[in-house]
């Protein structure tokens, strides 16, 4: 046991981290319970709820509490650019930014400076770390008490909670000082691990909405914020065929939210192929996927890899719980290429993700995707 190896715990108030803290400490680290504290004017952030859950965990568990206030951290490095980004036209992921620059940016450098070996969350996905010479010890799993080295992302073994998806743009280097203790369990057996360490909120629900904003949806945070105009619904030969409520409310793939002037009594559904900001129109097809092409080749900008990838086959998702797509990965003058081996209509701004069997690659942000 590392009993001498102090593991900050973000504890955010829900089960996830209350059982992580929970294990680390059964396991003889010395456990640390951390909260960010996150407080948005206008916004329903949930930090006086979340506060007061995850001191009572820390109290149950006879563990230190202590919190850091990142509000403006957020407000500047995660909210204000995605806002900008949606503006721009572009689709950003509010959760994975919120990951690289608050829980594995400024809060991990925060716990790191107070001293901390370890900063351990509750997400579901795995760390295998390169491993000292003769340690395996014969088991496929290692103790993460062999890790010597910056690690290898993998997915959680609960596919329902997977998120892997969301990890991508973290740091290989903070990944040599992370500890994910539920990664390697299902929800049940958290929600069962909860139960038997008597947690008191153990019984609390997964939390929705907004990553620190509370219950409020990725429309309505648009429209409070960017006050969209409605605008012209048109077809892929241009013609006006309806009106929506704001161009930068529609994400591609999308089915809902605009009307459509057809007269036909049985219309069929229509999708969301692509949207231009500075005109205000969304383009709209009866296809959801693309016709008479067979592959989709990705520029990717802003990569991240974790570990060593080498170009070649991979799988490939462009949406959270998306089912993975086959790919080629490829480096040709300085480019990063993901091609995607089926068509699809991808926004720029989305994150792709790879992946090898279990292990994340790592990602970019789309830059383009031209069909072929």
């Amino acid at each position: 046991m590392e009993k001498n190896k102090k593991v900050y715990v973000g504890l955010s108030g829900g089960v996830d981290s209350a059982v992580s803290a929970s294990l680390l400490k059964d396991e003889g680290y010395d456990v640390v319970g951390a909260f960010i504290t996150i407080q948005i004017p206008g916004y329903p952030c949930p930090a006086a709820v979340d506060r007061r859950d995850a001191m009572r965990v820390a109290a149950h568990l006879h563990i230190p509490f202590i919190e850091v206030d990142l509000s403006k951290v957020y407000e500047t490095q995660v909210l204000a650019e995605t806002l900008r980004a949606f503006a721009r036209g572009e689709t950003p992921n509010p959760d994975t930014l919120c990951n690289e620059k608050i829980k594995f940016g400024a809060f991990f450098d925060f716990c790191r400076a107070q001293g901390a070996d370890y900063v351990a969350t509750g997400h579901y996905a795995r760390l295998q770390k390169s491993l000292r010479e003769g340690e395996m010890n014969g088991s496929p799993t290692p103790s993460r008490r062999d890790f010597v080295s910056p690690a290898e992302l993998w997915t959680g073994v609960d596919p329902k909670k997977d998120q892997s998806y969301f990890l991508w743009q973290v740091p290989q280097t903070a990944f040599a000082h992370t500890l994910f203790p539920v990664g390697g369990k299902t929800k049940k057996e958290v929600r069962a691990l909860a139960l038997r360490f008597g947690l008191p909120n153990a019984e609390r629900p997964d939390s929705q909405g907004l990553c620190f904003l509370g219950p409020i949806s990725m429309g309505d945070l648009l429209t409070q914020a960017l006050n969209p105009e409605p605008g012209d619904v048109i077809d892929k030969s241009g013609n006006m065929i309806g009106r929506h409520r704001g161009a930068v409310l529609y994400t591609l793939g999308k089915r809902h939210g605009f009307k459509l002037f057809s007269t036909q009594p049985e219309m069929p559904p229509h999708f969301v192929v692509a949207k231009d900001a500075i005109r205000n129109t969304v383009t709209v097809s009866a296809s959801r996927f693309p016709q008479d092409t067979d592959k989709t080749v990705v520029l990717l900008t802003n990569t991240n890899w974790i570990g060593d990838v080498p170009a070649g086959v991979a799988l490939a998702r462009f949406r959270y719980r998306q089912k993975l797509i086959e790919a080629e990965l490829s480096f040709e003058s300085g480019r990063e290429i993901a091609t995607i081996n089926q068509p699809h209509y991808m926004a720029v701004g989305q994150s792709l993700v790879l992946y090898r069997g279990d292990r994340c690659l790592g990602g970019g942000v789309i830059e383009s995707a031209t069909l072929k």
